[in-house]
């Protein structure tokens, strides 16, 4: 059995949570999330909880998932999710024009990114980019394709990271 998914998730007032053929919506002050539960996998709604229940042994490994998402959507419509990162190196910058971020990150061209429904996405400074929103998984993926236009690389730590990463700088060529 899944010790996570066995853990009720918390609905906070703010919140409503209900369970319609099969999928479950949530609904909260910043938006609404909708998620398929997979099939051998139950899902009560109480009062202020959720109970996941597994109601086959194949299905154990979808139970703990299953509720941690839940708990996310929870989490996502009343909290919501950020990520920040960060642009370093001399010349990089980005800039944002309604939906559309534009990154100069070396290349000969600037690069082009429509930021998707759901996202909002918020440049300061130039250099310093917040991606926030309800949805976990949307959230990550987000900063992981922005980050990924030009990753951070060892010799002086230049590219696009996210704020609390650590860059380990390799030491350059000496003659010996």
């Amino acid at each position: 059995m899944s010790r996570i998914g066995n853990k009720p998730v918390e609905i906070t007032p703010d919140v409503k949570v209900a369970v319609v053929d099969g999928v479950v919506n949530v609904e909260g002050k910043l938006g609404k999330l909708s998620f398929a539960i997979p099939k051998n996998i139950g899902v009560e709604v109480e009062e202020k909880l959720v109970h996941v229940k597994c109601l086959d042994e194949s299905a154990n490994a979808l139970h703990g998932l299953t509720r941690s998402l839940v708990h996310n959507m929870v989490v996502g419509v009343s909290k919501g999710y950020s990520k920040e990162l960060q642009i370093v190196g001399v010349g990089y910058k980005a800039t944002l024009a309604g939906s559309k971020l534009t990154l100069n990150l070396g290349y000969s061209h600037a690069i082009e990114y429509t930021v998707p429904e759901g996202v909002k996405v918020t440049v300061t400074d130039g250099v310093k980019i917040v991606v926030t929103g309800p949805d976990k998984q949307l959230v990550g993926e987000v900063a992981a394709r922005i980050r990924r236009y030009k990753k951070p690389e060892p010799y002086k730590g230049k590219g696009v990271r996210y704020s609390d990463e650590h860059v380990v700088i390799k030491p350059g060529k000496t003659n010996a």
